[in-house]
């Protein structure tokens, strides 16, 4: 089966980041999940399927008809029949994640950048029966297992600790199989209303001055507001911008550097009032070419 481990690996993802650049050209980095936050994720992953197949097994021995072995040998097949749907279903469901993935705040997804598909699913849980849950319950299941089985057994159980510490993504053999990897997923937060921030130093736009520009350029400017200028390159260029605007608006008041700034701001926050309240109207103007490309149609 072919497998999706990549060689010769960026620094970037040396250093725990792993990049996707998807068919919208737009790089998105994930950080790698920790081996810690992985461990967490599957004991509570365990107690929850163990702990679901014990509740039954309780409630069955409550009712009396089974001896203790034949408790046990059904608590055995019963965990395995609760284990192998809740891992591949819950990760179907919510998109690489179960309950302990999701409470970890970590999650799989495909290596190469695709959507993470059902095989991979089921083929990186199927191996996680191999790697893990087999050998376990063989060498507790067999008390009398002899010297060399139980020593192969446990060389097998320590190898496959070992894979995700040695591999420089933290994947198992699982992962390395089905082509996945386990990324951190970090909680979203709202970067501050940037209109909210703008100055009030009487600067008035009129509809001539708002209907140049449009959403595109709307979003590029916002993404310099984010970042005040700290050094004299970053300056000049915020000088550059608003020049720039106030000579592509015509707008006759004279601009000192000191007020730069400001100009932007409070610009930046009328062009948006001014986009989205034609918006109502129906009228969603994309960029500086708006005009041009309807009168095209």
């Amino acid at each position: 089966m072919k497998s999706y481990t990549p060689t010769n690996l960026p620094a970037w993802e040396a250093k725990g980041l792993l990049r996707h650049t998807p068919p919208e050209s737009v790089p998105i980095t994930f950080r790698l999940s920790s081996l810690g936050a992985r461990m967490g994720a599957q004991s509570l992953d365990i107690f929850i399927t163990y702990g679901g197949a014990l509740l039954i097994i309780m409630a069955l021995a409550t009712l009396g008809g089974l001896s203790w072995e034949g408790l046990t040998a059904f608590y055995a097949l019963l965990s395995f029949f609760i284990r192998i749907p809740y891992y591949a279903l819950s990760e179907l469901v919510w998109n690489g994640r179960t309950l302990g993935k999701r409470i970890a705040g970590i999650r799989v997804i495909s290596l190469d950048g695709r959507r993470l598909t059902p095989h991979q699913i089921v083929a990186r849980n199927l191996m996680k029966e191999v790697e893990v849950f087999l050998p376990i319950a063989t060498l507790f299941g067999a008390a009398n297992l002899s010297l060399w089985p139980g020593l192969i057994l446990a060389t097998w159980m320590i190898a496959t600790l070992l894979v995700p510490i040695i591999n420089r993504l933290n994947q198992r053999i699982g992962d390395m199989v089905a082509g996945t990897v386990v990324v951190e997923t970090p909680r979203p937060q709202l970067l501050p209303d940037l209109s909210a921030r703008a100055a009030t130093r009487g600067y008035e736009f009129r509809a001539e001055h708002l209907d140049i520009y449009g959403r595109f350029e709307l979003q590029t400017l916002e993404t310099i507001l984010r970042n005040p200028p700290t050094s004299p390159e970053a300056r000049k260029r915020v000088s550059e911008v608003a020049q720039t605007i106030r000579r592509r608006i015509r707008y006759d008041e004279d601009l000192p550097p000191a007020r730069e700034w400001d100009f932007l701001l409070e610009f930046y926050r009328q062009q948006r009032e001014y986009l989205e309240s034609r918006n109502l109207f129906g009228d969603e103007r994309q960029n500086k070419f708006h005009t041009a490309e309807t009168n095209k149609g």
